[in-house]
């Protein structure tokens, strides 16, 4: 963290308190809310009018009077449609500009090699994150599901109530985290020097934590929040991949070495040491 005065720390860790608990009255607001909507009973269904008889005039230019008419609502402002997903996008940005500022990038840091732990704990880390990766594949799976179901994203929350949607977030927020920690964790100290790997990590958990937040944008503001969730979901996923790829790469594969490998000449200079050595051989002279 980068220094500040005695004062600015307790300002800030009034500021976290605050905003944890902002969110829990939020949250807490928003059960209510969905409680009271799921325990209202249903209302009862409207007659409809009778329809008009031959004396009608079609082409009249008094209004309708029938239940049956449906109003639609006012279009929304550009700078709900348009302003909404765009300052939503630069949540995204500043949330990594705080991970910056706050936890800055050492080059001298605790280093950890996955090809010394012992054979147990690679092979847990390995299915852990494999299990994963397929738990994002079935994710994957619904999201083509339910689009295939409803139409459109929209579509989708629309029908959605607040309670299953606060439900979803929690469930989703919950997993998010504990699937980027499962993987982030040993793959940003594995290639500790690197500090564009260092981002790789954070990137993906915010795309997904961002995804979660544009889900509300997409029911309760616009539909045009759905491209938020496009560009956070293939960033996510991106994210994990690629970290998925370089652990299993180190895990299962020891013997292939590859640039960002920490220990790259170390290892290099071994390996020429062992085809030098395996072509002398006692009794060759």
């Amino acid at each position: 963290m980068r220094p500040a005065g005695k004062g600015a720390v307790r300002l800030f860790e009034f500021g976290v308190a605050a905003f944890f608990l902002a969110v829990f009255l939020l949250a807490r607001s928003l059960a209510v809310s969905a409680a009271e909507a799921d325990a209202a009973p249903p209302a009862a269904a409207e007659q409809q009018e009778t329809p008009a008889g031959d004396d009608f005039d079609f082409f009249s230019d008094k209004p309708v009077e029938s239940t049956a008419i449906v109003e639609l609502p006012p279009e929304k402002p550009l700078w709900l449609t348009v302003g909404g997903p765009l300052a939503l996008i630069a949540v995204f940005f500043v949330i990594l500009a705080a991970v910056w500022w706050f936890i800055p990038f050492e080059s001298h840091s605790v280093e950890l090699n996955l090809r010394e732990l012992p054979p147990a704990a690679k092979r847990g880390i390995a299915m852990a994150v494999v299990m994963f990766g397929i738990a994002f594949c079935f994710g994957a799976s619904e999201i083509w599901y339910q689009l295939r179901l409803h139409g459109t994203a929209q579509a989708y929350f629309e029908q959605m109530s607040l309670g299953k949607l606060i439900a979803f977030t929690h469930a989703h927020l919950f997993g998010f985290t504990t699937s980027f920690f499962i993987i982030g964790i040993p793959f940003s100290m594995q290639f500790n020097q690197l500090q564009s790997y260092q981002w790789i990590f954070p990137v993906g958990l915010t795309a997904s934590v961002v995804d979660v937040m544009s889900w509300w944008g997409i029911k309760y503001v616009a539909p045009s929040f759905e491209w938020v969730s496009m560009f956070c979901g293939l960033l996510f996923s991106f994210s994990y991949l690629f970290m998925l790829v370089g652990l299993l790469r180190v895990l299962l594969f020891p013997d292939v070495i590859w640039r960002s490998d920490k220990d790259r000449a170390q290892r290099l200079r071994q390996r020429a040491e062992l085809r030098e050595a395996a072509k002398h051989h006692e009794g060759d002279y």
